[in-house]
């Protein structure tokens, strides 16, 4: 049976590493027998630059190496955590970077695939930051800093960002639910699949041409998600433990 997978929202951490393990444990289980696997944004929590060569990082990219020269097929979106992700970096692990909103056909059933950072149009601050971080002059004067100094960079920022989303309402912090019906009517589509809310679900979305489906990964804590697609069922949203 030919199938693929979807993850998002690791936030792979030396802090925690379970859930590194976690997911060799899945890359080793699917390697050479998925089609292909799709990491849709927020791999790490914080990721600085391709050239951050620390040990944790090349134990993350030899475990997708080894997934990739099995003859799987692996691509990765950017997240909000890690939106400095680069060529280098995929290249490295053997796949390649897709951008928002890519459109991929799932054994006949076409969807979008998202982030989901960018349908929050309520979070309008994180707006404003999302297009200042993903300007390339700004990226590029990041990059040419210090390695250390962007380490010290990136944690203000972890800390800025917990500080303004304990402070916000709840429906700010979720999809805007027209710009998801927007995204998929632009893209012609009856299916989304996005991660970044930390609220793993699957939504009937109305369009004019029918009712579409919004597919929620979830972050990895004590569980992990995934979302299979396969050219039996179609698309199912699945959870698994992290030892």
């Amino acid at each position: 049976m030919s199938y693929s997978l979807f993850i998002s929202d690791l936030h792979l951490d030396p802090a925690r590493p379970e859930h590194l393990d976690g997911l060799k444990k899945l890359l080793a289980q699917h390697a050479g027998k998925a089609d292909a696997l799709y990491v849709l944004g927020d791999l790490f929590e914080a990721w600085i630059g391709d050239d951050d060569d620390t040990p944790f990082n090349l134990e993350a990219i030899a475990a997708f190496r080894q997934f990739s020269d099995s003859g799987s097929k692996l691509y990765f979106m950017h997240g909000n955590r890690d939106f400095m992700l680069g060529n280098d970096f995929a290249a490295a692990c053997g796949g390649t970077l897709l951008g928002e909103g890519t459109v991929v056909d799932l054994y006949g059933t076409a969807a979008i695939l998202m982030h989901g950072d960018s349908l929050c149009t309520l979070d309008t601050a994180y707006q404003q930051f999302r297009t200042m971080a993903r300007d390339p002059q700004w990226q590029q004067g990041m990059l040419a800093k210090p390695l250390e100094e962007r380490r010290m960079i990136a944690q203000g920022m972890r800390m800025q960002s917990q500080g303004n989303n304990a402070n916000k309402a709840e429906n700010i912090m979720d999809v805007t639910p027209q710009e998801v019906v927007r995204e998929m009517q632009e893209a012609g589509v009856q299916h989304l699949i996005h991660g970044h809310t930390h609220r793993p679900d699957v939504h009937d979305i109305a369009l004019p041409e029918g009712t579409g489906k919004r597919w929620v990964l979830g972050d990895w804590g004590e569980l992990g998600w995934q979302i299979v697609a396969d050219s039996k069922t179609g698309l199912t949203l699945e959870s698994f433990e992290i030892s």
